[in-house]
């Protein structure tokens, strides 16, 4: 089995480091052998809630892969360690290696989001690809789950044969149910949040020009301005806090 990329430190949390190409088969060849391992696609968000949380960064830190989501993300690594790492962006992960397990015969778990959304996947998927083997979908409860539902879910995911679990449940939620799962399932598991929502048509995505300027989080906020102003203003300011003081200590080092 091909060992993980390498992981690059940034603001207390590693990041691979490699193409977008290598990650993909990367991922499916974890899935190919059944390796349980989990991704999770980091953005400022999860980072701010890594600084938060050190049983949250433990999470993060102890997954396989940990890409490049964010551009603040990608801009902080490249310009700490002097990399021309491209981003690796779940959005971008999702139909990629949708299209990578239907060339390869993999089977596809998609676990998370509302069932209509599920649905909705499932019907586009199979106009893109048509040979992908969508082993199974699962829309869970919304609260916590008992630990019988967790060992409950894992036995339905192994009894389906997936290869590759694709995961919304939203940060943190989705890279803690995968850190409790890695062992229990028999596959790759990739935190993809709202990939979900864009995949299915109900969400839309920036323009690239503002996705290439770190203003993503502009545009969400317009089209959410009542759910994500609080958070974007909170982990926006955090964000830029931490990457300011970590310039000053890295300085102050050499």
């Amino acid at each position: 089995m091909t060992t993980p990329l390498p992981k690059k430190h940034v603001l207390g949390v590693g990041l691979s480091t490699g193409s977008f190409a290598q990650h993909i088969k990367l991922f499916a060849e974890y899935g190919a052998a059944r390796r349980s391992a989990y991704v999770c696609c980091v953005n400022a968000h999860m980072c701010v809630e890594a600084h938060n949380d050190p049983a949250f960064a433990a999470v993060v830190n102890g997954a396989d892969f940990a890409t490049a989501d964010g551009m603040p993300m990608l801009n902080q690594l490249n310009r700490r360690h002097q990399l021309g790492q491209e981003r690796v962006a779940g959005n971008d992960i999702m139909p990629a290696l949708m299209a990578e397990a239907a060339a390869q015969g993999l089977g596809i778990y998609l676990y998370g989001g509302k069932q209509e959304v599920l649905d909705l996947i499932v019907a586009r998927a199979a106009k893109d690809w048509p040979t992908l083997r969508i082993s199974g979908i699962e829309s869970p409860p919304y609260r916590p789950l008992s630990n019988a539902e967790m060992e409950d879910a894992a036995e339905r995911i192994n009894a389906s044969a997936a290869h590759i679990v694709l995961v919304s449940l939203g940060c943190p939620k989705q890279e803690k149910w995968m850190a409790a799962m890695k062992g229990k399932v028999n596959a790759i598991m990739l935190g993809m949040g709202g990939a979900f929502l864009l995949y299915a048509g109900v969400d839309s995505r920036a323009p690239k020009w503002m996705r290439d300027l770190s203003l993503e989080w502009v545009y969400r906020l317009a089209l959410e301005p009542g759910r994500l102003w609080k958070r974007y203003l909170v982990t926006n300011t955090t964000f830029l806090w931490l990457s300011l003081t970590g310039e000053s200590r890295k300085r102050q080092s050499v």
